[in-house]
């Protein structure tokens, strides 16, 4: 182990403390804790580490060596080889947000290129660096809207067809606020949002709803936005982002707010991260949004320059009107988003998205066809994610298509116990049509007595 510390530092240290000595430290940990003999194995020179380490890694699945049909939230898409070419340049590699961030020219531009990708994607007019991941970002549009209103409403309704790990994390970062109701979870699980729309009132703070929604279904979400801003209430769509190469975007239908996980743009899976969440408003909320915005100028010599501004943060001027205290963005992950997006470009980027809807499309039509399998919602329109209802066990399916090197989809009873013996497929552009035709074959073997 390597310690900076010189002997002198460290008898000016124990001095200022009043020990004699290192051990003086540890008095308070019981005498038979305090330096225990540990079971450890032998050491290993680098190659048998590497060795080791990669015969313990070999026990995770992975989708390089498994079909997967997972969704909810987490996409397996193709990334380019420029993505991480560039990414792992050392100057991006290596980059921190800054602290003193006028320096850092290289990383404001980035930053700010990402923010106007993102404006272009969402329809919406200002975007900020970016939060931890989806989950953090639909918490912090709660935030803004009860912000917005100077926590004079008292009502948030989140629809039942949100993500639920956005809707558990809203309610953890919300729950020191005892006097804020946040509503929804008895509205079903159906496409029938009356139920949801009728709880609007001037009381009202949010309505934050999904687009597609959690099951993949494309909603009207028209009356509910217009009843709503009827009642003063502020509207945001999460939403997934490479539908938004093919749907209209949540800009151009009025939301207020548009948020959601960037994983799909470039970022691999990793076991759950490190991955992003957007966030971007209207003109009208530009003061309340959280986290970093970088903006465009020139500087004292007329050259073209980047720099923090408009937000109020713990760390900026006006910190007493900060709407959070959220103070960082994931740079790197931004970075990854940023040159996905540009390396497809508009036209490429719409072709993923076409891809993906056609061959979810033709998946659950072959799905369809197989005994003992039904595809629910047959009457609403989805992107590339769709539920299937099936004889048996969830879990005994799963396991079935574990078996045949298939990830199977997402058990959709541990969240909606009304929708027992379902499940949730995604079907991405790396998905083939033979992959599509196997899985109907690994489907077609399970047997429902």
């Amino acid at each position: 182990m390597f310690t900076p510390h010189t002997k002198n530092d460290v008898e000016v240290m124990l001095k200022s403390i009043g020990a004699e000595k290192i051990e003086d430290l540890f008095k308070v940990i019981p005498e038979q804790f305090r330096y225990p003999d540990l079971s450890l194995a032998p050491r290993l020179t680098e190659m048998e580490a590497v060795a080791e380490l990669e015969n313990i890694a070999s026990a995770n699945g992975t989708t390089k060596d498994f079909l997967s049909f997972l969704g909810a939230g987490a996409y397996d898409h193709y990334i380019p080889a420029a993505v991480d070419n560039l990414l792992q340049r050392g100057e991006f590699y290596t980059a921190y947000t800054p602290y003193q961030p006028e320096i850092s020219q290289g990383t404001l531009q980035a930053i700010f290129e990402f923010q106007s990708l993102i404006c272009r994607l969402t329809g919406m007019d200002v975007s900020n660096a970016s939060h931890y991941d989806g989950a953090t970002a639909a918490a912090e549009a709660v935030i803004l809207a009860t912000g917005h209103f100077r926590n004079k409403r008292k009502k948030v309704l989140l629809s039942r067809a949100l993500n639920p790990q956005y809707r558990q994390t809203i309610r953890t970062y919300m729950q020191t606020d005892e006097t804020l109701q946040i509503l929804g979870d008895d509205a079903e699980t159906g496409t029938n949002i009356k139920n949801l729309i009728a709880q609007i009132d001037n009381d009202t703070a949010l309505v934050m709803v999904q687009y597609p929604d959690f099951f993949g279904r494309i909603i009207d979400y028209k009356e509910l936005i217009e009843t709503a801003h009827a009642h003063g209430a502020l509207v945001a769509m999460a939403v997934n982002p490479t539908a938004l190469g093919l749907l209209t975007p949540p800009g151009d239908l009025g939301a207020d707010i548009a948020l959601g996980e960037g994983q799909p743009l470039g970022i691999p899976l990793s076991f759950g991260g490190p991955w992003l969440g957007f966030f971007a408003v209207k003109n009208a909320l530009l003061r309340k949004i959280a986290g970093r915005l970088v903006g465009e100028t020139t500087d004292v010599e007329g050259k073209l320059a980047y720099v923090l501004t408009l937000t109020a943060r713990e760390q900026h001027i006006r910190r007493e009107k900060a709407s959070s205290n959220i103070c960082s963005n994931q740079g790197l992950m931004t970075l990854a988003a940023t040159i996905y997006l540009s390396v497809l470009g508009k036209h490429g980027f719409k072709q993923v998205s076409n891809l993906c809807y056609q061959k979810a499309h033709y998946a659950a039509e072959q799905i369809a066809s197989i005994d003992g399998f039904e595809v629910m919602f047959p009457e609403t329109p989805f992107f590339h994610e769709f539920v299937v209802k099936c004889e048996q066990p969830v879990d005994e399916l799963l396991e079935h298509l574990l078996e045949h090197d298939i990830f199977g989809g997402y058990k959709l009873e541990n969240d909606y116990p009304e929708l027992q013996n379902c499940f949730m497929l995604a079907v991405t552009e790396k998905i083939s049509r033979e992959d599509i035709d196997y899985l109907c074959d690994v489907l077609g073997e399970v047997d429902h007595d």
